[in-house]
């Protein structure tokens, strides 16, 4: 295949709903840019988009958690995952957002075109509405009993305690999660493209033209999908939170995001256009392109079977690959946020990145680590064990050690300056070791072009630990010691120095693209310009001038002590706790709200009153609020209970700010045995309502009374 006339890299589009985790970076956004370092330096006609999605039931579903509007959550998450990209090495051409009046009107012109060609049906179906609340309810919007485990409040896509997906009929006892009413079936109109029509377009381009060259995972999915027969599937919705249908009789109806958020793609190709006074249009309608999406398994199926049907429909080229990768867990579980068992970005950045004095180079740490067990053909797992192995037995001991003694000898033994190179007495090592420069030059090449980037970086090092070798077997340090009677001692000095010193230029050069702020410490040490790094170079032996002087040795990476690691482990171990008891907090305060006189089977089994009056409830008065350190939804109250004061940790500070809460009054259950949140005793329990908005509102007195009075 002759060379594309240019390159258009995506990668998929997160929820701008929360914090995103590191499996996330290692599943599409790290081989991505990756991909794209090394296109640029090759001087390749290459566009890196990406942006926030920022549409769909996961964005008004946070928002109702923590007490806002949709549009703050976006506004609120949107930056803080694009710096995260930023501060972990991750260089787009552009961050874009679904949110923005271009992507707005792409994906209303997209549809409409699919729409006007007669590629969309019209259908009219029965889905679950609320009427209370006056709305159709998406999947997310229903809870009910999950009929594979039983929990209570499984949604209704999916439920998160056994993982199985769903369908809003699957659940027992369905409810709206918008007023806790059992929801009714009502008549809806809705536009759906109609997969089932293209499904030998697809077998054929996929499971003929790309069998050989996608990797067999996702080969495996689509087939899967073809295989099981295609179905229409809806691309409009009953919401609020969208892009607009733009159909007359579509009042309020949206795109759905599943076929709003691929198109976010081309308006960041086109605000990318804008802002840098280019034509758009090449990259998404000249085949010349070679277009690459970068994903999770989880995407496979929007990305290699729906969206290339959109595209071909609407005129667009193709995806040429889809180097999609399986899922990385933690510690042996899933990765999971909503449980509490990730490592966010955020939170990698504040533990290791700002606070370390190596800055940078700890993000290139994690670049490096997560690269080594990228999960290209099966799951794979992050451990902390793990990273600090990375880092201590092969950074520091291989490819650091390496650089660092070269500088050191350089230095003591050649007067701080590139040595000459005396063909005249190479042996059969030098040859070997410069032999060794070349093939791993072709080998990275060959490599990344197979999007093998996990074997690429083992190409790297193993080029560094080669070198190592070679040192090793030359013994510089001893030749030194014959400078005084062997004529030759100088020459073989400088001939080990110069061939460790190019391939320590060639370093930077292949590390580059995996680990950016290593590539560019090693040419200030070789004071060199950037210019260097271009993929042209690798492999040569000529990159440093004799006589050239270079800078004194500085440490590309640091140990990581045992310390930090059993911090880390053990600060996971915490939020996974502190996760379990607010979702069961959440649940049980749900749970008093959600279930109305209508939804009779729900109820608790029958008490006695005696049961009932071992439960002590008085009224308090809230003193003092402090957020719980690292922990985003607790908060600490100090409670005036007439009789005592007490400590009560609560976890409401995504519904409250701590400073409307002095003073007010509340409803404390005051026998409860204490328990441990955050290493924080608790003692006691405030009583609280969930609003038909989701928001949490006190059991408080009418009016002022004292504190302690009891409540019957």
């Amino acid at each position: 295949m002759n060379q594309p006339k240019r390159y258009l890299i995506t990668a998929a589009l997160p929820y701008a709903n929360g914090l995103k985790h590191i499996g996330h970076l290692a599943g599409a956004y790290l081989p991505a840019d990756i991909y794209a370092r090394y296109l640029r330096a090759q001087n390749r006609d290459v566009v890196f988009v990406c942006g926030s999605d920022e549409h769909g039931t996961a964005i008004p579903i946070q928002a109702m958690k923590e007490g806002t509007t949709a549009q703050a959550i976006i506004d609120k998450y949107h930056p803080i995952i694009e710096q995260n990209f930023k501060d972990l090495g991750v260089e787009f051409d552009i961050y874009h957002r679904t949110s923005s009046a271009l992507h707005h009107e792409t994906a209303q012109e997209f549809f409409s075109v699919l729409n006007n060609n007669g590629d969309l049906e019209e259908k009219e179906t029965e889905q679950y509405f609320d009427e209370s609340a006056n709305a159709f309810l998406a999947d997310r919007f229903i809870k009910g009993t999950c009929p594979n485990c039983g929990y209570e409040h499984a949604f209704g896509d999916q439920c998160e305690r056994c993982g199985k997906s769903l369908s809003p009929e699957d659940l027992i006892n369905p409810v709206s999660t918008l007023s806790g009413n059992p929801p009714v079936k009502r008549a809806t109109k809705h536009w759906y493209l109609p997969l089932n029509k293209h499904e030998a377009f697809l077998r054929e381009w996929i499971l003929n033209e790309h069998k050989d060259d996608w990797r067999p995972s996702v080969v495996g999915q689509c087939k899967s999908w073809i295989d099981g027969g295609l179905q229409p599937r809806a691309v409009t919705r009953d919401l609020d939170w969208g892009i607009k249908v733009p159909v007359k009789d579509a009042a309020g109806k949206v795109l759905y995001v599943w076929f709003d958020a691929p198109i976010g793609y081309i308006s960041a190709t086109k605000q990318w256009a804008l802002d840098n006074d280019k034509d758009w249009q090449p990259y998404w309608n000249d085949k010349d392109t070679k277009l690459l999406h970068f994903i999770g398994k989880d995407n496979i199926v929007f990305h290699c079977v729906i969206f290339p049907v959109m595209l071909k429909l609407h005129g667009n080229i193709l995806p040429e690959n889809v180097p999609a990768n399986e899922f990385m867990n933690l510690e042996g579980d899933k990765m999971s946020t909503s449980r509490g068992w990730s490592i966010e970005m955020d939170d990698f950045i504040k533990d290791w990145v700002k606070k370390d004095n190596g800055g940078t180079q700890m993000a290139d740490v994690l670049r490096y680590y997560l690269t080594a067990i990228a999960p290209e053909t099966k799951d794979s797992e992050f451990t902390w064990k793990g990273f600090q192995d990375a880092n201590n037995n092969e950074l520091v001991s291989i490819f650091g050690n390496f650089v660092n003694r070269t500088f050191v000898l350089m230095h003591k033994l050649c007067a701080g300056k590139v040595p000459p190179l005396h063909t005249d007495i190479l042996d059969e090592k030098d040859k070997t070791v410069i032999a060794d420069i070349e093939n791993a030059a072709q080998k990275v090449t060959a490599l990344i072009e197979q999007y093998r980037f996990r074997d690429a970086l083992f190409e790297v090092i193993d080029l560094s630990r080669k070198g190592n070798k070679y040192m090793q077997e030359k013994e510089p340090w001893i030749v030194a010691r014959q400078l005084a009677t062997d004529p030759s001692a100088q020459k073989r000095i400088d001939n080990c120095l110069h061939i460790c010193l190019q391939l320590t230029a060639n370093l930077a050069i292949l590390i580059h693209p995996f680990l950016p702020s290593t590539g560019k410490k090693l040419l200030w040490m070789m004071k060199v310009v950037e210019k260097i790094l271009a993929w042209e170079n690798a492999g040569k032996m000529k990159l440093l001038s004799v006589g050239y002087s270079l800078r004194a040795p500085e440490l590309l990476f640091r140990k990581i002590e045992d310390p930090e690691i059993t911090y880390q482990i053990e600060k996971l171990k915490m939020n996974k706790e502190e996760t379990k008891e607010n979702t069961a907090f959440e649940n049980t305060e749900a749970s008093k709200t959600e279930m109305t006189p209508q939804a009779a089977s729900p109820v608790k089994p029958e008490i006695q009153f005696d049961d009932f009056a071992k439960i002590d409830l008085k009224i308090g008065t809230i003193l003092s609020v402090e957020k719980v350190e690292k922990a985003d939804k607790l908060l600490k109250l100090e409670v005036d209970m007439g009789f005592e004061k007490r400590t009560i940790v609560s976890g409401i500070a995504l519904h409250f700010k701590p400073e409307d809460l002095v003073n007010k009054q509340v409803v404390v259950v005051a026998n409860l045995a204490p328990r441990k949140m955050r290493g924080i005793e608790s003692n006691g329990m405030l009583l609280l309502a969930q609003n038909p908005e989701g928001k949490l509102v006190f059991v408080s007195p009418e009016t002022l009374i004292e504190a302690g009075s009891g409540v019957s």
